[in-house]
């Protein structure tokens, strides 16, 4: 006599903390039944595009792991993460123009071994893995390879091959499908509410859905962006010295937004002058300096990416593509520019950028690579 099949019994649901994963349902669940199974490893390597959601899964896999009741999403522990502002949640990014600083790496493992100040264990999430060259990367393969129990490491990175191998043979690598424009359009309005154009051109110049979320909230940034596209749609009728006053307008307009950032370094400084050594406040000042200076480099490159995006909706026009340009609230400008540019002077405006988005990455004064592109745009165009 045939069995009858047994009704499969649900099991726990996946911790509301990732929620946050819906456009990356393989990562929900593979994470989110490692914490539901208590069985966290102490190193993960986040792999995929940029705006695929690894950061926004890197902070709800620390969440969950300082949280006393697996990741709920709603305590203070999770709360502070989401904020920022937990103790045992380090986040690292890069200090240099061309990587991470061996000092960066040393200070972290000298802290690796510190006890938590709140949660069961510490977390160290370390953007942009790629850029850890041979020096910063041998440094920290040991304490990958025997980490202490309660610390774990999350990586977050572009390709396998970029990075290491011996890194990338200590870590569990966790791949993050390309998130569709759509999906990152629904991510976007579910974290602040903004659809339509304005969503587009967040996502366009800020590259994923949170850093899309930060830009919308930012007067100062979505301020150079409007620049930006004000700036490329005068060049035919500037001429050089009106090219340079704009270049250093612009420059002058990513540098604004870092103010309120100076003036909290500044009473960082305050406060720890009567307990930090001299060789400590130098110390400090160096790091808020090299900060200052990533940001400064950070908001250049949402400048290029506000050009490139103008510039690859004039491209469509001319190509007479039928797709809905991104910056549909300056149709008109995409519309004249198109009328009298060829593919040909688009390419080479849009090789123009690229130039200047390398020669940020090597040091070069951000108003003049500013300036020597917007020249090569107007001829170009």
């Amino acid at each position: 006599m045939a069995t009858r099949p047994t009704a499969a019994v649900a099991g726990p649901a996946i911790p509301p903390v990732f929620d946050r994963l819906a456009t990356q349902p393989r990562v929900r669940e593979f994470l989110g039944d490692a914490v539901r199974e208590n069985r966290l490893g102490q190193a993960y390597l986040f792999l995929g595009a940029p705006g695929s959601g690894k950061r926004a899964a890197a902070e709800a896999l620390a969440a969950a792991a300082v949280c006393p009741n697996g990741g709920c999403g709603s305590c203070d522990e999770c709360i502070r993460v989401a904020h920022g502002t937990h103790p045992d949640v380090r986040r690292l990014s890069p200090e240099s123009a061309t990587g991470y600083l061996v000092g960066q790496v040393r200070e972290l493992i000298d802290t690796v071994g510190l006890a938590p100040v709140r949660a069961s264990r510490k977390v160290y999430i370390v953007d942009r893995a790629e850029l850890l060259r041979a020096s910063s990367a041998n440094a920290l393969l040991k304490t990958l390879e025997e980490p202490p129990d309660d610390v774990m490491f999350i990586l977050l990175g572009r390709t396998a091959d970029a990075i290491l191998p011996t890194i990338v043979s200590r870590c569990q690598v966790v791949p993050f499908r390309v998130l569709p424009i759509e999906a990152a359009r629904t991510e976007v309005k579910r974290e602040c509410g903004v659809e339509g154009t304005d969503a587009d051109v967040a996502i366009a110049v800020a590259g994923t859905p949170d850093r899309a979320v930060d830009f919308l909230a930012s007067q100062g940034r979505r301020h150079v962006r409007d620049l930006v596209v004000r700036t490329i749609g005068e060049l035919a009728r500037d001429d050089s010295w009106d090219v340079l006053v704009s270049a250093r307008e612009i420059c002058a307009a990513v540098k604004a937004p870092l103010a309120d950032v100076r003036s909290a370094q500044q009473a960082v400084l305050d406060e720890s002058s009567d307990y930090l050594s001299r060789q400590a406040m130098k110390q400090l000042e160096d790091r808020n300096k090299r900060e200052l200076s990533a940001q400064e480099r950070s908001g250049m490159m949402e400048a290029l990416a506000a050009a490139e995006s103008l510039l690859r909706d004039v491209l469509l026009s001319c190509e007479g593509v039928d797709e809905p340009i991104v910056n549909a609230d300056a149709s008109d400008l995409v519309s004249t520019l198109s009328a009298n540019a060829t593919t040909t002077g688009v390419l080479a405006a849009l090789g123009a950028l690229a130039k200047a988005r390398d020669d940020l990455s090597h040091n070069v004064s951000p108003q003049l690579a500013v300036e020597v592109m917007l020249l090569a745009i107007k001829e170009a165009l």
